[in-house]
């Protein structure tokens, strides 16, 4: 893992811009702690801050070749995961390596393939090369969007970085978001390519985007397609359970210490029963983090959402699989911590979080960096084996809007209510919902002779694994990487995507259940507990005291009233919220004093500027 940035200017020679570039380069140094490196040559310019995974003395960055037509440079963030595949063709082919590094191997690939080494690659990765042959900048990211990659275009040329802070870092960057910025803030929609801050973007999952001195190029390598699926069930199956072999297998590669994240759900639980065997096989056992709160499971009540604690099954887990596991256990006071808020809004760069259980992830992460450099995660298995209520909601599946906002409208209320009258109205909410709404679906192929059912359950997954699961990647990378932990998705493995999208739907919920397919292609490995544990999402406080925390922090927020947050925020709602006990505090009532918190944070960061016409 890594973080990368960089500058391309046509009209300039940059290496009269070292400082610039170097203090891009530092707002990565989270992403990295182990090395940084710049380099400089005309019009180009590349940051690197290395975090060291795989052959630690030989992956250092940026990582150039020369060739008779000049330099080809490389800053790399991410894993191939079959790169020793790719190195043995690249060899065959007459290449040379120095190091043991997937980095190197994915510079050879790109002087044999050009940018179309994308379709080759195995991985989750974000990267840009700068090729002096032709002038080029070739920036390329991962199909599911597991690495983040922001740019933003400029008069001759074009910034880059894993993260906007380090293009904000520069002197042509602007700190302006517009209503659609803020549109993407209150919405929960994650439109493709859209970065919120004006003037930058994503490179989109799947995508190779080229600059040159003519302009700006897109090519789409990959996304999703509608196949037809002829296997039965038992087949099916089978290949679920042989697909998650492999790929469990491939991603455990390291040359650091490895865990997994466990929560004692059937995600999570799978993927560290698998680790645990693959390595029983060479005498080694699992590491395995689970969080907790202080009194949760003596305390717990039951909820829409949440039906029982996790910390019962993930135990259960832990003994069926012998890991070694600790439970990271936090209290109110941690998670209503400011300084622990202004560390996940920092890492965010945006506050488009989920209150507790945001600042909870990051102190998770923060722990299990003191044991682990890489860590396997269950994030994207809802989204890929259909594991959310909405999945199996009559009302979510028949409405004409992303079934989430349906969960969330029934379980947690609105929070728009935050906001003053005239921001409401000027934001639009539910027009820009409609419209994301009707772009999303709009590309969706269906099978011929589809059923009318099959080809809804069709689309509901493709919006689930092509818009929602991007908003949790994104949070899920950035809390880990703040601290300097890497965490892969095994899930997100895009052979597995491609096949279980293409399964009807019929199958995936052969029993009636969510996630029947993972079920059943991993019950050798479960405990009977977690086999017939209901989805239980990511884990939130129950503890009073934390909401009073909240107020707490919000009076003394209501302490300055020239504060830019009630530009956009009612300070009337905030004044009636803080009044308000705990016991009679709603999910929605919560989330919108975490919201307003979190607005506040960014703006003291960094100062945007807020075009709300």
């Amino acid at each position: 893992m890594c973080g990368i940035t960089g500058w391309v200017s046509y009209d300039r020679n940059l290496t009269a811009e070292r400082a610039t570039v170097d203090a891009m380069t530092e707002t990565m140094a989270c992403r990295g702690p182990d090395d940084t490196g710049t380099w400089i040559a005309g019009p180009a310019a590349l940051g690197h801050r290395r975090l060291a995974i795989i052959d630690l003395p030989g992956g250092r960055q940026p990582m150039t070749v020369e060739t008779p037509g000049g330099s080809v440079a490389l800053v790399y963030s991410g894993e191939t995961y079959n790169y020793t595949e790719l190195r043995r063709e690249l060899a065959g082919r007459g290449h040379r390596f120095s190091t043991d590094s997937d980095t190197e191997v994915v510079l050879h690939a790109y002087l044999e393939w050009g940018p179309a080494l994308a379709e080759r690659l195995n991985g989750m990765y974000a990267f840009a090369i700068w090729d002096s042959r032709s002038k080029q900048l070739v920036m390329v990211r991962d199909r599911m969007g597991i690495k983040p990659f922001y740019y933003a275009e400029t008069a001759d040329g074009v910034l880059f970085g894993s993260e906007p802070k380090a293009i904000l870092a520069n002197p042509l960057a602007r700190r302006e978001v517009s209503l659609d910025g803020l549109r993407e803030l209150f919405a929960f929609v994650k439109t493709p390519g859209h970065a919120v801050w004006e003037g930058m973007r994503e490179v989109e999952p799947g995508t190779v985007v080229t600059v040159g001195e003519n302009g700006v190029r897109t090519h789409v390598y990959w996304q999703l397609e509608t196949r037809p699926h002829t296997d039965g069930k038992d087949e099916t199956v089978a290949h679920v359970r042989e697909l998650m072999d492999d790929i469990v297998r491939r991603q455990l590669v390291s040359d650091v210490p490895r865990c997994t994240l466990l929560s004692g759900g059937l995600d999570s639980s799978a993927m560290t029963a698998l680790a645990a065997r693959q390595l029983k096989e060479s005498g080694e056992t699992v590491r395995s983090f689970a969080v907790d709160f202080v009194g949760q499971t003596e305390n717990f009540v039951a909820d829409e959402l949440r039906a029982t604690p996790d910390t019962p099954f993930v135990h259960d887990v832990a003994r069926e699989s012998a890991t070694e596991h600790q439970d990271i256990v936090l209290s109110s006071g941690d998670l209503a911590d400011p300084e622990v808020r202004s560390r996940v809004i920092r890492a965010r760069d945006i506050p488009m979080g989920l209150g507790d259980m945001d600042a909870s992830l990051y102190l998770l992460f923060k722990a299990i960096r003191q044991h682990s450099t890489v860590a396997l995660s269950g994030e994207s298995a809802d989204e890929v084996f259909g594991g959310y209520k909405q999945f199996f909601d009559e009302e979510a599946r028949n409405v004409e809007t992303f079934p989430w906002l349906v969960q969330f409208a029934q379980n947690m209320g609105e929070d728009s209510n935050v906001l003053n009258d005239s921001v409401t109205r000027a934001l639009d909410l539910p027009g820009y919902v409609r419209d994301s709404y009707s772009s999303a679906v709009s590309g969706v192929q269906r099978l011929e002779g589809e059923s009318d059912f099959e080809y809804r359950m069709r689309v509901i997954c493709h919006l689930h694994l092509t818009r929602f699961v991007r908003v949790l990647l994104d949070r899920k990378d950035r809390a880990s990487m703040a601290v300097g932990l890497e965490v892969r998705v095994p899930f997100c493995d895009h052979r597995l995507v491609e096949y279980v999208y293409n399964t009807p739907w019929a199958l995936k919920s052969f029993d009636g259940r969510e996630k029947s397919l993972l079920r059943e292609a991993t019950a050798d490995l479960l405990p009977r507990s977690v086999y017939e544990r209901v989805k239980s999402p990511y884990p939130s406080t129950q503890d009073p005291k934390y909401h009073t925390a909240l107020q707490e922090n919000v009076k003394d927020l209501l302490a300055e009233p020239s504060h830019q947050v009630f530009d956009l925020v009612s300070r009337d709602w905030l004044e009636r919220a803080v009044k308000v006990e705990t016991p009679q505090i709603t999910q929605a009532g919560r989330r919108g004093l975490e919201r307003v918190l979190d607005l506040a944070l960014w703006m003291d960061m960094y100062h945007p500027t807020l075009t709300l016409s």
